[in-house]
């Protein structure tokens, strides 16, 4: 195998490439790259053995046609610590040798066999489904932030995504609970009936999300029973989906919550990571005192103090001494795109529900600290 390639080009691939591979690996197969030149064009591939990420690269000059494994973290640091355009000589010497060479560079990397390589079905017979890539990126990002990290409960570390239905109107909706706090995000659909709900887990999310942000191609997808498969462009995502059963989320959000208070989405922001400064961990909740037109913030901390802070808010009550953890706090009002955040309380002690005022199709259930 011999070709000549582009830094830039294949370095791109290789991020991706980063999420995927397990550094510390019982099979070393699984730390390797997968390099298949074959029809004029570079094939990239690598796997831990739940996510597959596949990659195919055009701008490539193939001399010989083959394919190896290498090493996928040291390969893309050569490539990170080459100067930007330089154009890549790859050829492999023998079994276990791949040679590259560069201007005045000249690196021999260790190999393994293409054999060993896992290789899986990739039938999906379910329809693909065309999805908004700029939507379906912002619902992963808004649901991603209340999944679970307890594997005791591993239906609960991903997102669950399933059709919903309001007003006639069809939605594919994402939610995520760590069971501290919920999110939930939809977007608007049509022409699709055979959608099977799924868990997708966290580590395709956070991938999903990677791969979504750096491409603005075409977003197809298709199911099957146990995976799930993600065309974007030239790249395909597949992921073993989540086996277990989502819990009945809706009975959780509250509907009876008629207290709102409105507050400034940045200032609220600011205001919490200022007096949160005073605790070391983030651990002590922020304790909000609501009163008709201000909120004072205050975090008390046992070890190092505590600080307190008042900002201008709307609130349709009397006053009302609520506590939460402030960083679940923080990730919530940072995925809201209103200017305005809107929580709508009942007690001291019951969930809240906050809205964004400009995301109709989103909405987060919180519960109360107790301090």
């Amino acid at each position: 195998m011999q070709f000549i390639i582009k830094r830039d080009i294949l370095l791109k691939s290789l991020n991706f490439v980063q999420g995927i591979v397990e550094k510390k690996n019982t099979l070393p197969i699984l730390s390797n790259v997968l390099l298949h030149l074959k029809d004029k064009k570079l094939f990239i591939v690598a796997t831990d053995l739940d996510i597959i990420f596949y990659d195919e690269l055009l701008d490539v000059k193939t001399i010989t046609e083959g394919s190896t494994t290498t090493s996928a973290a040291i390969l893309y640091d050569i490539l990170r610590k080459i100067s930007s355009n330089s154009e890549l000589n790859f050829e492999l010497k023998n079994e276990n040798k791949l040679s590259l060479k560069s201007e005045n560079l000249d690196f021999n990397l260790l190999c393994l066999p293409t054999d060993n390589f896992p290789t899986f079905e990739d039938q999906f017979d379910n329809n693909e489904i065309s999805i908004n890539n700029n939507k379906f990126l912002k619902l992963l990002n808004k649901t991603r932030i209340s999944i679970s990290n307890d594997d005791t409960r591993h239906y609960l570390n991903g997102v669950f995504l399933h059709l919903t239905e309001s007003n006639s109107r069809r939605f594919l909706t994402g939610v995520a609970t760590d069971s501290h706090r919920l999110s939930s995000s939809s977007l608007e659909i049509e022409n699709i009936d055979d959608f099977t709900s799924l868990i997708l887990p966290r580590k395709t999310v956070f991938q999903l999300c990677t791969l979504l942000t750096e491409s603005s191609e075409k977003l197809t997808i298709q199911t099957s029973e146990n995976k799930i498969k993600f065309n974007i462009g030239n790249m395909k995502l597949i992921s073993k989906v989540i086996d277990g059963k989502f819990p009945d989320y809706k009975k959780v959000i509250p509907v009876s919550n008629d207290k709102t208070l409105i507050v400034s989405s940045k200032e609220f922001i600011s205001s919490i990571e200022r007096v949160a400064s005073v605790s070391l961990d983030r651990k002590e909740g922020v304790k909000l005192a609501v009163n008709k037109d201000n909120v004072q913030l205050s975090v008390n901390s046992a070890n190092s103090g505590e600080g307190n802070e008042k900002i201008k808010a709307e609130f349709n009550s009397g006053n009302l001494n609520i506590s939460f953890n402030s960083k679940y706090l923080t990730d919530i009002a940072s995925e809201i795109e209103d200017k305005n955040l809107k929580i709508n309380l009942k007690d001291s002690t019951s969930p809240v529900l906050i809205e964004d005022l400009s995301d109709k199709d989103s909405f987060y259930v919180l519960m109360p600290m107790k301090i």
